[in-house]
């Protein structure tokens, strides 16, 4: 059968645009359909808006410190029309350089909603219709609201870099690495910052240390962080809402803002009807190939609910191509991803925690905690933390957590040696670099804790 495409790829995010290009400089013949915004959640709502966001909030401290090193500045207020100006076009730069990349490879780009019409053809919005060899569906994720009462009248991570102006106060539902990463923005902004989480603690699923310290130092800056707390209601009141909690307490607030997960863009795309099986959050079900029930039909990236990360998509859509057009059969390697999560501070890991390493055998902690030298100087009580998890056997370094300015710089490259099965005495035998907080890392000799 002669097919109108040897490749028809269904969103074009990161992971989608990737697989494509590489697919196309091999020779195939390849589509793409999007429906939104080439670039996207990364580069359009999601890693990139939000990192610009973070530089920005973080100027207010920097200011304060310049003082302390005797520079003559003030901070006045934060202009948001004009920064959110400046954000927009950034982000209509990098959806033009997407739509470059597929262009200049030679990929028909389709501004359109595609559906599965069976196994080997899709149908767009626009009434046109394909066939394709293979079809890859790299169409992402969604930010979800929970139900209860005034949710619809809430924000979630997608509508945070479109307000027209900041609020003055936000009360921020949700303890993972979205809710924390926007309560740190904010609050840098000069937004009042209430952030409930109704577990424990925030971050969960992360080293108990690390995930602990940076609460503390949230809570530090300003942040009114409750834990064991939910939101039970929200009504409309003069001026933004009235929130009552879980445990009984009332608060007004101007916006409230969902950060509670995130759910597959799976829906009303034909998959299950030509027999694509999809799991109870909507997620495709793929095998270690990202290869689906139905063998034409693949899927990558956040769609699938492996690992949601960015790098980790286009690192699927590369093995894709290996796999099916250059007769590499590659596995996607979910194992030992270095992160960071852009907190403030920062958090950087890699590996497993202290909890997941005790579980599986008998470890060594190294850790140190301590006040950083640009901080300390300027008269802030900032603390950071650097965490190495041991093997007593092989010796080999389980995990790295740090927590610090700059932490997902560091952790980028400890995750190489990490990757590589370095040992804790390959950490040790390499010089430290002085003085710098990094060097904590290949200076500790001594474990503070045997499991």
């Amino acid at each position: 059968m002669a097919f109108d495409y040897d490749l028809f790829v269904i969103g074009g995010g990161s992971g989608g645009v990737r697989a494509a290009r590489v697919a196309a400089q091999g020779g195939a013949k390849v589509a793409l359909a999007e429906e939104d915004r080439y670039g996207g959640t990364c580069v359009i709502r999601g890693c990139v808006p939000k990192k610009l966001m973070v530089f920005a909030s973080e100027y207010s401290g920097l200011m304060q410190d310049a003082r302390a090193y005797g520079w003559d500045v003030t901070a006045g207020a934060h202009d948001w029309p004009a920064f959110k100006t400046k954000l927009h076009a950034e982000l209509d730069r990098l959806e033009s350089v997407y739509r470059s990349i597929l262009k200049n490879n030679g990929v028909d780009s389709f501004d359109a909603r595609a559906r599965l019409a069976d196994a080997h053809s899709v149908a767009l919005s626009t009434g046109e219709s394909f066939t394709a060899k293979h079809i890859l569906v790299a169409t992402g994720g969604h930010p979800v609201k929970p139900d209860l009462p005034g949710a619809e009248h809430a924000i979630v991570s997608d509508d945070i870099f479109h307000l027209d102006k900041l609020p003055k106060s936000v009360l921020i539902i949700g303890g993972g690495y979205i809710a924390c990463e926007f309560a740190g923005i904010l609050n840098g902004l000069g937004v009042a910052v209430t952030q409930f989480y109704r577990g424990p603690q925030i971050l969960r699923g992360f080293d108990d240390e690390a995930r602990g310290l940076v609460a503390d130092e949230m809570k530090a800056s300003g942040i009114d962080l409750r834990l064991d707390t939910n939101i039970s209601e929200m009504t409309p009141v003069e001026g933004g809402y009235r929130v009552t909690s879980t445990t009984g307490s009332t608060d007004v607030v101007e916006t409230v803002f969902f950060a509670t997960g995130r759910a597959p863009n799976s829906g009303d795309m034909g998959l299950e009807e030509v027999g694509v099986a999809l799991g109870k959050a909507g997620e495709i079900k793929v095998d270690k190939y990202s290869q689906t029930s139905v063998p034409s039909i693949y899927a990558i990236g956040d769609v699938t609910n492996r690992v949601a990360l960015t790098p980790v998509a286009i690192r699927e859509g590369m093995a894709f191509v290996e796999t099916v057009f250059n007769g590499n059969p590659t596995p996607v390697d979910h194992d030992l991803i270095p992160t960071a999560i852009f907190t403030q501070p920062e958090m950087g890991t890699v590996g497993l925690s202290e909890e997941d390493a005790a579980k599986q055998e008998p470890i060594e902690v190294y850790a140190t905690s301590f006040k950083p030298m640009q901080s300390s100087f300027a008269g802030r009580d900032d603390k950071v933390m650097m965490k190495l998890i041991v093997s007593q056997k092989t010796r080999k370094v389980l995990g790295c957590h740090i927590v610090a300015p700059g932490a997902g710089e560091m952790i980028q490259l400890a995750g190489v040696a990490v990757k590589m099965g370095a040992t804790k005495e390959d950490f040790d035998r390499t010089v430290a670099v002085h003085p710098t907080m990094s060097e904590e890392i290949v200076t500790m000799r001594d474990f503070v804790r045997r499991t």
